[in-house]
């Protein structure tokens, strides 16, 4: 007979945003009716971006040969990990850091736009091409670069910098990357494969070489500011946001031995990919998904951590599929955080996920974020919070959900 499945816990948050730097900050600030996004509005006109808090990553990088071969994006990364260690209780501590894997969320890293730029200019005045390239690019380049940098850095310095010394996954994919990262971290601890799971990603959303590639595929919103679900009224598009997510996975019964308390369950992740080659498609593969998350659920409220991007077809169908939640006698009530800390692809899905545990740990969810706009409504007061359900659409590919329940050995 099968052993059932774990219990799964998050014992540890690392968050660093454009809205603050730690749990209590995040927390502070999403829960502030009055708070709005930090914007970068000018640098990078027409487009604004939500931009990174001023970080000294020196407390948690103490070494400076360490931060000098990180780009921003892996120093974001190897910062929120360092935080979730220490809030979890696991960082200093070489019998438990030996026994936590990791488990990645990554792009393909930061182009080197000077080296770039460098090919260009050279392409403008001479046409062979094989020869620049041998000649700027060996001389030009890092061992760490092709261009850009490799993804499993971030996982390799967060290994080197905290010691965290049991095996080691990244996932690429852009939101589908975070999705299955955290999924595949929940799994494992819940049929008993480990114990602890360092898990997440990060993304340096102030980039040239970023938005060029997001606004060739048209994704980018290009105008002033609005709340994500405002967007689809009036266009298209996602404003990238810097952030750094991670979080500490950990079977209930190792969390309890070692004394450490939890914010959260995290009952179950489910993903999916739809083709997306005609309408609907990803509205059906939620529905498919939410049958078999909440199954034998009670109707009633049912609140919505939305990682929605604001790109028109994933977002449009999304909002579709929880409308159509009342159909079965459930009432979302949503809250697309995206408004508030910018989409942040690979991180986006541990961010929501964070968020979510933080809510449930403190029993009250979030305000809403599209200023008076007909989508999110105020949560009913009756009762504390004790479920929330976390919903991952990529802007391109990919879906995900997570269902989360609060726990009475919280740390609030």
């Amino acid at each position: 007979m099968a052993e059932e499945p774990k219990e799964v816990w998050i014992t540890g948050i690392g968050l660093a945003t454009s809205l603050g730097d730690g749990v209590r900050e995040h927390w502070e600030a999403m829960a502030d009716v009055a708070a709005g996004p930090a914007l970068e509005i000018e640098r990078f006109e027409p487009y604004c971006v939500h931009r990174l808090i001023d970080i000294n990553f020196s407390k948690q990088i103490p070494k400076k040969s360490d931060l000098r071969q990180m780009e921003r994006w892996q120093r974001i990364g190897v910062y929120s990990a360092g935080l979730a260690l220490n809030d979890a209780g696991i960082a200093g501590e070489p019998s438990l850091l030996a026994l936590t894997h990791l488990v990645v969320a990554a792009g393909s890293g930061e182009r080197d736009t000077a080296v770039d730029s460098q090919v260009l200019d050279a392409l403008a005045t001479r046409a062979d091409t094989a020869v620049l390239a041998k000649e700027i690019l060996p001389s030009a380049l890092r061992p760490t670069l092709f261009l850009a940098q490799l993804s499993n850095l971030l996982a390799g310095n967060i290994s080197i910098v905290h010691n965290v010394t049991a095996s080691s996954r990244t996932f690429m994919g852009e939101e589908m990357a975070g999705i299955s990262a955290v999924e595949n971290a929940v799994r494992r601890v819940a049929a008993g494969q480990a114990e602890l799971v360092l898990v997440g990603g990060a993304l340096n959303a102030e980039r040239e070489d970023l938005l060029l590639g997001y606004e060739l595929g048209c994704n980018l919103w290009a105008n002033s500011y609005r709340p994500v679900w405002q967007r689809l009224e009036a266009g298209s598009g996602f404003i990238p946001g810097s952030a750094g997510a991670f979080l500490v996975v950990e079977a209930r019964e190792h969390a309890e031995a070692r004394g450490a308390k939890s914010y959260a369950r995290l009952k179950c992740v489910v993903s999916d990919r739809a083709r997306r080659s005609k309408p609907g498609q990803i509205r059906e593969s939620l529905d498919g998904m939410f049958d078999k998350v909440y199954r034998g659920h009670s109707p009633g409220p049912i609140a919505v951590l939305s990682g929605a991007s604001g790109v028109a077809q994933a977002s449009a169908e999304e909002l579709a599929f929880l409308d159509g939640l009342d159909e079965r006698h459930f009432t979302p009530v949503i809250r697309a955080y995206g408004s508030r800390l910018g989409h942040t692809v690979e991180a986006h899905f541990p961010l929501g996920i964070a968020l979510a545990a933080l809510a449930l740990d403190r029993g009250g969810f979030y305000p809403p974020y599209d200023e008076g706009g007909e989508v999110e409504a105020p949560f009913p007061q009756a009762g504390a919070l004790d479920r929330v359900l976390v919903t991952g659409v990529g802007h391109w590919r990919g879906e995900g959900l997570a269902v989360m329940e609060r726990t009475s050995d919280g740390r609030a």
